[in-house]
């Protein structure tokens, strides 16, 4: 008796030390999708600066792997899509890969996970989407081959896995992926004790839907609480509903106990006009409320898992200025892209909030209500520019009819006046169907009518 009590407050104590080391590691992710980032060296100094626990890569680069070598910093390592389909074909192919990319710098490199692929499942190749698990096995048996047991598999997957996530407890995965990948996946996640990672984006949900999402309630700041009549749980967060959601969901299919990680989470500092929310203010808000609960001891949790740690990375540590898409596609940084922070922040939870400088004031929480515009974007390279007017009125639909010899927007005759109407011009026409103000950065919105004498440039109505 003695014996057996004694083993339980031993197991007792791993476990609450266990948490404690997990939950007080707030990690980054290094993103690299800029041309003007600081070196790798000067990136992991700042790492180890800004006390990070933990990094995430999106591959596996040499370098920066050196880099952290003989660091406490806990390293996640990724296998790309495009390798996905070779590793899960071949075990030789599998060990090849661990031993290039995790063996030649484990253990003095502190690597805790490889994760294979990313947001597999929100890419339409089903080839990988069948390949994912045999690939994360193969990559599993490969660690097992040579005694490693503290580096876990996984994967991280986006909220668009989710078929159903309002109220929580309605929560269930996309049946066109739920018997074919999440049954085995969640199979092999719980048989190696690994965790289920996944993208989740407040901002996102909030930003899609304000009228019926508080501001407050995806900022960690409302002080009104939402009941989920399903489970009777109450919710004081979107992140946690969000989280819950994948909990239930996983519920359905017999798994309830995989843990959960967050592989990307985080809020933009900067967006387009029609970009509601997308300030500072708002990041740092988000950011520094987001640490404070997953450092908290001891651990808060969800209220579907109250007390659990949820291992957290922050997206991301740069702004990434090759990115493509909407403005806030190039700034979730927490750092701009020399290096300087855009906001204080404390990644280890201690320093409290009241002791911040006052943030710049939120100006566009509210949607904006009027005409916008695209143009070309100060700076903008000539020759770029000709060809993103080539594609721009290349798509049909008379995009550019006004711009012909002769008719009312010919003259001046510039290729940055030209280029101006027809980014205006393409993204009133293809708005809806997806086009976006940025041709790979040479664009930008505006309020300012562009409309120069008879030449009246197309718009977008908000």
């Amino acid at each position: 008796m003695a014996t057996a009590l004694l083993t339980t407050i031993l197991l007792s104590s791993f476990l609450v030390v266990s948490s404690a080391e997990i939950s007080s590691k707030i990690g980054i992710n290094y993103g690299r999708i800029g041309n003007n980032l600081p070196s790798p060296y000067r990136t992991i100094e700042t790492v180890k600066s800004m006390n990070a626990g933990r990094i995430k890569l999106y591959d596996s680069d040499p370098e920066i792997l050196k880099l952290l070598s003989g660091t406490n910093i806990h390293v996640s390592v990724m296998v790309q899509n495009n390798d996905i389909i070779r590793i899960a074909s071949s075990q030789a192919v599998a060990e090849q890969w661990v031993q290039d990319n995790v063996l030649a710098y484990y253990p003095d490199t502190m690597i805790r996970f490889v994760l294979v692929g990313n947001e597999v499942l929100s890419h339409q190749d089903r080839r990988i989407w069948l390949s994912l698990v045999p690939a994360m096995r193969r990559i599993k048996n490969s660690l097992n081959t040579h005694d490693i047991k503290n580096i876990k598999v996984g994967t991280p997957l986006a909220m668009d896995v989710m078929q159903s996530t309002f109220p929580p407890s309605s929560g269930r995965f996309r049946p066109d992926i739920t018997d074919t990948v999440m049954a085995p996946l969640l199979r092999f996640l719980n048989g190696t004790k690994s965790f289920f990672f996944i993208d989740v984006y407040p901002y996102l949900a909030w930003s899609a839907n304000p009228k019926n999402i508080s501001l407050d309630f995806a900022l960690f700041r409302s002080r009104v609480s939402q009941t989920d009549h399903g489970s009777h749980l109450v919710y004081t967060n979107l992140l946690d509903q969000m989280l819950d959601s994948v909990i239930f969901a996983m519920r359905k299919l017999g798994y309830p106990d995989i843990r959960l990680a967050i592989a990307e989470t985080g809020w933009p500092t900067t967006g387009d006009i029609d970009q509601i929310g997308a300030n500072i203010n708002n990041a740092a808000t988000y950011n520094r409320k987001l640490v404070q609960k997953m450092t908290a001891k001891p651990p808060l949790g969800t209220p579907a898992r109250p007390g659990s740690v949820i291992p957290t990375f922050i997206f991301s540590l740069y702004d990434e200025n090759q990115k493509t898409g909407p403005t806030t596609e190039r700034h979730w940084g927490l750092l701009r892209s020399n290096g300087t922070s855009i906001y204080e922040i404390d990644l280890t939870g201690k320093r409290p909030l009241s002791s911040y400088k006052p943030l710049p004031a939120a100006r566009n929480n509210v949607p904006y209500k009027g005409k916008i515009w695209c143009e070309v974007a100060p700076g903008a390279d000539a020759m770029n520019l000709s060809l993103a007017l080539s594609y721009a009125c290349g798509q049909g639909n008379q995009t550019c009819a006004a711009l012909n010899p002769g008719k009312q927007c010919y003259e001046p005759v510039s290729v940055f006046w030209h280029a101006s109407y027809a980014f205006s011009s393409y993204w009133a026409r293809f708005r809806k169907q997806g086009a976006t103000c940025n041709f790979n950065g040479l664009a930008r919105q505006t309020r300012a009518n562009p409309t120069r004498g008879h030449c009246s440039f197309p718009s977008v109505t908000l």
